[in-house]
């Protein structure tokens, strides 16, 4: 259970950074267009690589994927950096920068529960909270 707490904790963290910068610092601005249509697209790459470790037995080939697959991920999430300093305020740039350290890191966590196995709980339940928020980024920011 302990083993449990640290393995998840970057997940956990993660996810009250993602909550801040959503319902604080994105409804306090508004987003641009581009940021409404780039977030779910941010979300979906990391839904991708979850999903992978949700649905399939890791394999070499799935894995070499999987790392692909995140790599392009954590370079994707990045996208909007240059632009960013002119919509956001320093706080907001600050959970940005918590969330590409901790990007990378929950990916690697995920890759390496996958591997080792007995985190299919985990790694199903991650991949199911980054759907919904992927639904709820896309209608609430494109349809409401």
């Amino acid at each position: 259970m302990i083993q449990n707490f640290w393995l998840t904790l970057p997940f956990f963290l993660q996810g009250c950074v993602m909550v801040v910068d959503e319902f604080y610092y994105h409804k306090q601005r508004g987003l641009p267009l581009w940021e409404k249509i780039g977030h779910p697209l941010d979300t979906l790459t990391v839904l991708a690589c979850f999903t992978c470790t949700s649905l399939y037995p890791p394999t070499e080939a799935l894995l070499s994927v999987f790392i692909g697959m995140s790599a392009f991920s954590c370079l994707f999430v990045t996208k909007d950096e240059y632009v960013h300093h002119l919509y956001c305020s320093a706080g907001e740039q600050w959970m940005h920068s918590l969330l590409f350290i901790l990007h990378p890191w929950c990916l690697l966590l995920a890759g390496w529960m996958w591997r080792l196995g007995g985190f299919e709980n985990i790694l199903t339940s991650q991949t199911l909270l980054l759907f919904i928020f992927m639904i709820y980024q896309t209608i609430y920011w494109n349809i409401l």
